[in-house]
């Protein structure tokens, strides 16, 4: 029995003691599904439930009442070989091996698939994190988001959810300008000018520029700027999406600034808010009256010299992204973007959208890696392609996702490095790769999976493996609602201890001379079946899962 198919029956068992009159409910009250978890104590059974506490107060009845009413349905089910009643009105669920058992022959037979859910069906989400300048290379500074953000985007598709994992190019404004005078400074063998940029990348740009347009240099810097401004933005541009294709990040759109500018949105946000009645003029600039939604300070659209401002950008961005369909907008900031939460979510109640449900801010902290040097081509930033090199894109990533993204975090690559239990992602991956190398070893042996008897999984170490992949779709739910991808990592750190030591006390090979049984047989489904919740854990956090370690 799946906790899925366990709550489901819970349910059923709901209605029908709604039908019968047992509980004064309207059958509206009652969801299809009920939460399950697992009891932290597991001397308190199988799984448990507050559902009784949850609908108590609607039918007017003590939670315990209510729970003993349930509690006697709920003993009918197949499987299910005991309900007691703790506390308040907690309903603790054991179920019997076999049905625990049967879990593993599930879990392979879904596949890829187990985990998967439905909680968030009908949701299509705009997610926009990295979104660094065109003007260099990525950096640690953009190494959280683009690890956090991708792993969201995943666990949030797993859920159901239809996510557009979205870039939004910053080309327009005076760093593009200030980007393009430093590598005409350096392709000229001169200094990049005051403010500008430092680094080897600026004169490799400018390289790659005087190779695209070998005369260049005999132009004017006024004709050669806008050349070598399109030529390096590109370059730059293509280097950041190969440096996220190597860190396993993929973005569906690249929305670009300029396109915004250029195509008239700026203009058209406006008088779309102003007609809105939201948009004030005050002492010949532009004015977007925020503060009637919570921001600090209303907020200039266009200055008095008739200049756009970002602000502006960030509105006509905005009304992009509901104009394309998308009711939920996820934006991942750095740690010194906190003021913008207000300041968006006043952007979006000016639109006509509820700042409570379309958009939401999330914040990441700052990350460093110790020991980790600047970047001898950017100069004076550690870069993320370094990262992958030194450390690995694995190790990155998922010491990166185990992690609550508003927590400051420090990596310590040594322990990165180190294939020993104290590494959390080898520990991880270990485990995956032993299970692949039993599995392997076992059909060596004879052992196929011709046979499955769930009742023969009655080890201690079996019912601890099992509960713990049956808690794992409700954990993906959770993360996905909660958007935190660190609460898979961290289980699948529960897994991996839980298999390992199931392989340390039950065989799936037989020793020596010894008959092939079903035991041996049921047991390669569980060993299986553990390794597939592992690589599908590892998956929704971009971690790959190696065949052999």
């Amino acid at each position: 029995m799946t906790p899925e198919e366990l709550s489901l029956a819970i349910s059923a068992c709901l209605k029908d003691a709604v039908a019968a009159g047992d509980v004064a409910l309207e059958a509206s009250a009652v969801p299809d599904e009920v939460r399950v978890e697992r009891p932290k104590n597991r001397d308190h059974g199988d799984w448990a439930t507050n559902i009784a506490l949850q609908l108590s107060k609607q039918a007017g009845m003590n939670p315990r009442e209510f729970a003993a009413v349930l509690s006697t349905r709920l003993k009918t089910i197949d499987g299910v070989s005991s309900v007691d009643i703790a506390g308040p009105g907690f309903l603790n669920i054991t179920v019997d091996a076999a049905t625990a058992g049967a879990l593993a022959k599930a879990i392979v037979e879904a596949g890829p698939g187990y985990g998967t859910n439905s909680a968030l069906a009908g949701h299509v989400v705009n997610m926009e994190f990295v979104s660094a300048n065109p003007t260099g290379p990525l950096h640690i500074g953009h190494t959280r988001w683009a690890a956090l953000g991708d792993a969201i985007a995943r666990v949030l598709r797993a859920s159901g959810a239809k996510v557009t994992a979205e870039y939004y190019i910053n080309d327009a404004g005076s760093q593009m300008n200030v980007f393009a005078e430093s590598v005409l400074a350096r392709l000229h063998g001169r200094d990049v000018p005051e403010g500008g940029y430092p680094g080897q990348y600026i004169a490799d740009l400018g390289r790659h520029v005087l190779t695209r347009h070998p005369g260049i240099r005999e132009l004017t810097d006024v004709a050669a700027l806008p050349v070598i401004r399109a030529a390096a933005y590109e370059a730059q541009l293509e280097d950041i999406k190969h440096t996220l294709a190597d860190f396993g990040v993929v973005f569906d759109t690249y929305f670009s600034e300029k396109d915004l500018h250029d195509g008239g949105a700026i203009e058209s946000a406006v008088a779309r808010l102003r007609e809105q009645g939201h948009v004030f003029d005050d002492g010949g600039a532009v004015w977007l009256r925020t503060t009637d939604f919570g921001d600090d300070k209303d907020r200039v659209m266009i200055r008095a010299n008739g200049e756009p401002t970002y602000f502006a950008a960030d509105a006509a961005y905005y009304l992009s992204k509901k104009d394309r369909g998308y009711d939920q907008k996820i934006y991942l900031l750095g740690a010194d973007h906190h003021g913008y939460i207000n300041r968006l979510k006043a952007i979006a109640a000016c639109a006509g959208d509820d700042p409570e449900v379309n958009i939401e801010v999330l914040i990441g902290q700052l990350v460093s890696v110790n020991g980790a040097k600047l970047s001898k081509r950017a100069g004076n930033i550690i870069e993320l392609k370094d990262l992958i090199d030194w450390l690995g894109k694995d190790a990155v990533r998922y010491s990166l996702a185990r992690f609550p993204a508003d927590s400051p975090l420090t990596l310590d690559p040594e322990l990165l490095k180190k294939h020993s239990n104290e590494n959390p992602v080898f520990y991880v991956q270990y485990a995956h790769a032993r299970s692949r190398g039993t599995a392997r070893n076992a059909v060596a042996a004879g052992v196929d999976r011709s046979a499955f008897d769930a009742s023969l999984l009655e080890h201690a170490t079996e019912n601890e493996l099992l509960s713990y992949l049956g808690s794992y779709p409700s954990i993906v739910a959770k993360a996905a609602e909660l958007r935190e991808p660190h609460r898979i990592a961290r289980h699948l750190e529960v897994i991996a201890g839980a298999y390992h030591r199931w392989y340390d006390a039950c065989r799936v090979a037989p020793l020596g001379d010894e008959p092939i049984t079903d035991l041996n047989r049921t047991r390669l489904w569980l060993n299986d079946a553990t390794s597939q919740v592992l690589a599908n854990g590892l998956d929704l956090l971009g971690v790959s899962a190696p065949e052999r370690m």
